[in-house]
């Protein structure tokens, strides 16, 4: 069978783009400065959570091991699968690490426990980025806790249940009136348990986790 044209191999590049991501500095969430630019961002948690001690033992002592959650944000026309080829990005990657910032503040967790480093980019390589970087490190607010991303219940939202992510950490308003996930707290702390100590958990692939974050940011 004959191999499919490709000039660039889709997988180095997005490599080399994470790659990039994980030589970028690491800083407050949010940052302390506003900056102009799209791209990709990996977030850490460094706090006492109980059931996130795993990820913030890998982060402690500015090791920076293990993002607890990995996201892009990119121009307005690159949503729902365009790339947004030549539109100006304005500020949407400050503006999106800026707004996981009050997510946290919302809740239990506290926003002094979690640091970040981003990597501004051009449209075109984002989504290869983001994507080697969940398959690379199945952050746990990608694959298994799933909602932290969401700006607002949309119109293809306001009939779905409380994300998992907001029935862990309660007290975002947009997800004050959605119904109760079927899933108690206690239980995803369980799920989390298992996930960390190698048990099969009904967690996003890689794919799907993508998928997941681009209808969150919409």
């Amino acid at each position: 069978m004959a191999t499919p044209f490709n000039p660039l191999d889709k997988r180095s590049l997005g490599e080399s783009v994470a790659g990039a991501l994980l030589t970028q500095p690491v800083g407050a969430l949010p940052p302390t400065n506003q900056f102009m630019g799209a791209g990709i961002y990996a977030i850490y948690y460094t706090g006492d959570f109980k059931v996130y001690q795993p990820i913030a033992g890998a982060n402690r002592k500015n090791r920076f091991q293990q993002p607890i959650y990995v996201g892009k944000a990119v121009p307005p026309g690159a949503r729902k699968g365009g790339f947004g080829l030549g539109i100006a990005p304005g500020n949407a990657l400050f503006s999106r690490l800026r707004e996981h910032a009050k997510s946290i503040e919302a809740t239990n967790l506290k926003t002094a426990d979690f640091f970040c480093r981003y990597l501004v980019a051009d449209d075109i390589w984002i989504p290869l980025g983001e994507s080697l970087l969940i398959e690379r490190f199945q952050p746990l607010w990608n694959v298994l806790i799933e909602g932290f991303g969401i700006h607002a219940p949309g119109v293809g939202r306001k009939k779905q249940v409380r994300s998992k992510w907001d029935t862990l950490h309660p007290g975002r308003g947009l997800a004050a009136d959605l119904p109760p996930n079927p899933k108690k707290a206690a239980e995803l702390e369980r799920m989390i348990a298992g996930f960390f100590a190698g048990k099969v958990q009904a967690a996003l692939s890689p794919e799907q986790a993508v998928t997941e974050e681009d209808e969150e940011g919409s």
